[in-house]
């Protein structure tokens, strides 16, 4: 009997594992279950490019129609609704089930709801799929003057760009002290602040959203907590996502911010595993529990879990993890993770920044924009055992990183 694999969920985490899997040499049946209509799609360019139209929907897809026929992979356009694990079957909302031999599941994080009187007015958006886009981008084009963006995160400062761009005015609002907060480092957050603000954008920081006003069922205003009222004809509401791990904590797999895995992505249950924004996974020497929402660890992951389900291997994921973010004309590059660093060392130039980031004097990440080479240099460091620079290191005048790495490396290669 043919050996079938599902997966639940069409992001860039599902989608990847079904052409890795090919790649890898699977043979056995593949069903992959989104519960979007349509071709499985990229996310990133729904905040930048799909909005301005210089990326038609055709591009946007992985991959077109063919590509699943010619692979032999069913889709179904449904929601799962429950797992059965003893009968090893996905219960589905149209009323039928589809049977596993193994299960994988990829839904990624769906988008965190604000609730505040008037959320549910027209024209308060979110941004986290290709309907919320098409929304959106009606919106833009019939209209709307002035917007006010709830949250100072990727998303909400990709679309200020956006915006600007097509010549709105733009507020951004957020209660936190600076933006970008929970992402990168105080130098980071400030260049980016300044950039917005030299476009036009309205920065509040430390404001609340107490609640938004409209008239006639359509949004007028944004009310902050400390009672000023911004004008707005649209809302777009950016304050982050939850991990899509219902359907695993209802059928019983151990559940923290995110479905818990081990070092190989398997879940308690030896036939279901998780990948993606979903999983809460083991990461580096100190088995360290993590959940990331990155196209890199959703795509690395599924082709460490392809190698296993189609080969056999048993490796542990151990992939350096990388972030991007496109604001206007700059460009935001991570690597590693910053979260816990106490101490940075800023690389300036005329057009960029690099911050190295070190938690208890050891280089974590490293942060980076407009300067790509300095990105490469640290994926590359980070990624290798060797030496790594001290803060003191790092300070000194003319300290190159690209350099620093080159030398690191070929001093590996001689020991």
């Amino acid at each position: 009997m043919t050996e079938r694999i599902v997966i639940v969920g069409a992001g860039q985490a599902g989608f990847q594992l079904v052409l890795s899997l090919r790649l890898a040499g699977y043979g056995g049946a593949i069903v992959l279950v989104g519960d979007e209509p349509g071709l499985p799609y990229q996310r990133p360019p729904l905040s930048k490019a799909y909005l301005l139209d210089k990326l038609p929907l055709s591009e946007l897809v992985f991959r077109p129609e063919d590509f699943f026929v010619e692979n032999r992979i069913q889709r179904i356009a449904a929601t799962a609704t429950a797992i059965d694990r003893k009968s090893r079957r996905v219960l589905l909302d149209r009323g039928d089930a589809v049977e596993y031999d193994r299960l994988v599941l990829a839904m990624g994080a769906y988008r965190r709801e604000l609730r505040v009187e008037g959320a549910d007015l027209e024209r308060v958006h979110g941004l986290a799929t290709l309907g919320d886009a098409d929304r959106l981008k009606s919106a833009l084009r019939n209209g709307c003057r002035q917007t006010v963006i709830i949250g100072a995160g990727f998303i909400g400062l990709e679309f200020a760009s956006v915006a600007r761009h097509l010549g709105l005015d733009v507020t951004v609002v957020d209660a936190a002290s600076r933006a970008m907060v929970r992402a990168v480092s105080p130098a980071v957050s400030a260049y980016f602040e300044a950039h917005h603000s030299q476009q036009g954008t309205r920065l509040l920081f430390g404001e609340g959203v107490g609640r938004i006003t409209g008239l006639g069922g359509t949004v007028t205003g944004v009310e902050t907590s400390s009672g000023q009222l911004l004008p707005a004809d649209c809302v777009v509401t950016g304050i982050g996502v939850i991990p899509n791990d219902v359907l695993a904590r209802d059928c019983g797999l151990e559940v923290d911010n995110g479905i818990i895995v081990d070092g190989q992505l398997a879940t308690g249950d030896q036939n279901i595993f998780a990948i993606g924004d979903c999983c809460n996974f083991l990461f580096g020497p100190a088995g360290t529990r993590c959940r990331l929402e990155s196209v890199q660890n959703a795509t690395d992951q599924a082709r460490l879990l392809a190698a296993r389900l189609a080969k056999g291997e048993h490796a542990q994921y151990s992939a350096v993890p990388w972030f991007w973010s496109d604001q206007g004309n700059l460009k935001l590059q991570i690597a590693g993770l910053a979260a816990g660093c106490d101490e940075f060392v800023e690389l300036r130039e005329a057009n960029g920044l690099s911050v190295l980031c070190f938690r208890k004097g050891v280089l974590a990440a490293v942060e980076s924009i407009n300067r790509p080479a300095d990105h490469m240099a640290a994926r590359r460091l980070l990624a290798s055992v060797g030496r790594r620079p001290t803060p003191a290191e790092a300070g000194r005048d003319g300290f190159v990183l690209k350099r620093f790495t080159a030398d690191a490396t070929a001093q590996n290669m001689t020991e």
